[in-house]
């Protein structure tokens, strides 16, 4: 090829690769659509007590500063709440109030992630257990075991027998809406520490023996919310080690979980506004997220 010739070719041929590495780097990133997230569950998952009350439901006692909220604003998600304090694993299928649709209905074909806390309130194991063992404690003067005495396994025979199957079928019924989300299912923090704490019978009212009593039931209950969530597909997010040393015993600023008594939030035994933000950082680090 000629000289002048070839010089042409060479220069239309960098001015073609200019251009197209111009092109390159001042093309506009193509934008990632938010995630559409469904945050289900009970009082755990609404925060219920901790303020600035979520107005829009003002009946389910569901605080902007849950967990769900924590996790929407650091993944930049696309936040459906209709996480309700008291609810049980029926209420995802059936309306808990006049006016509450059923939870399961905020969980669509597009949504892509779904967080829960579940089983709790089924057959009033957390607030029949604590009521129960709270009125033992102050009768007994915190001796003994006086509610393990007079209950034994009575809680943990309904969780096998009443709460596994029901989540079972509420796990089930959120699966099928959403075949392809990831469904992350919370354990619930720790409450009791594994011992008792004479210090903390002001504020804790159960008997020294009861303390674990309360402890492996909570356990109890934690694992068959693990077998139900591995058994439907969903990813268990376990406390049992995060929240160690962070239950209702602890000071201020160091608990995740308020007290019986002398608590800073309007209901009692529940997370704190500190135990929902640890919840919510828990979860995005075992979903890889955030």
């Amino acid at each position: 090829m000629p000289v002048p010739a070839l010089r042409r070719v060479l220069t239309a041929t960098s001015a073609a690769v200019g251009a197209l590495v111009l092109g390159l780097t001042t093309a506009p990133a193509q934008a990632t659509a938010p995630m559409n997230y469904a945050a289900l569950g009970d009082s755990y998952s609404a925060a219920s007590g901790v303020l600035p009350v979520d107005l829009s439901s003002p009946v389910c006692l569901r605080s902007t500063a849950n967990y769900p909220h924590v996790i929407a604003a650091r993944t930049a998600a696309r936040l459906t709440d209709v996480t309700c304090g008291a609810a049980q694993t029926k209420d995802f299928t059936e309306a808990q109030y006049p006016g509450v649709a059923p939870q399961a209905d905020a969980v669509t074909a597009d949504t892509d992630l779904v967080t829960l806390t579940i089983g709790g309130n089924d057959n009033g194991t957390f607030i029949n257990a604590v009521t129960a063992c709270g009125t033992a404690g102050v009768l007994s003067a915190g001796r003994g075991s006086p509610c393990k005495d007079k209950y034994g396994t009575s809680f943990d025979d309904q969780i096998d027998s009443d709460t596994y199957p029901a989540l079972r079928t509420a796990l089930g019924s959120v699966r099928a809406k959403a075949p392809h989300a990831r469904i992350a299912v919370l354990g619930y923090p720790w409450i009791t520490p594994a011992t008792a704490d004479p210090s903390c019978f002001v504020k804790l009212p159960l008997a020294t023996g009861d303390v674990p009593y309360l402890h492996s039931l909570q356990a109890h209950l934690n694992a068959v919310v693990r077998r139900a969530a591995e058994e439907t597909g969903a990813v268990y997010v376990d406390f049992s080690a995060v929240s160690a040393g962070h239950d209702a015993c602890q000071a201020a600023g160091t608990r995740w979980i308020e007290p019986l008594l002398f608590g800073q939030n309007v209901v009692p035994v529940h997370p704190n506004a500190l135990g929902e933000r640890r919840m919510a950082e828990h979860t995005l680090e075992v979903l890889g997220l955030g």
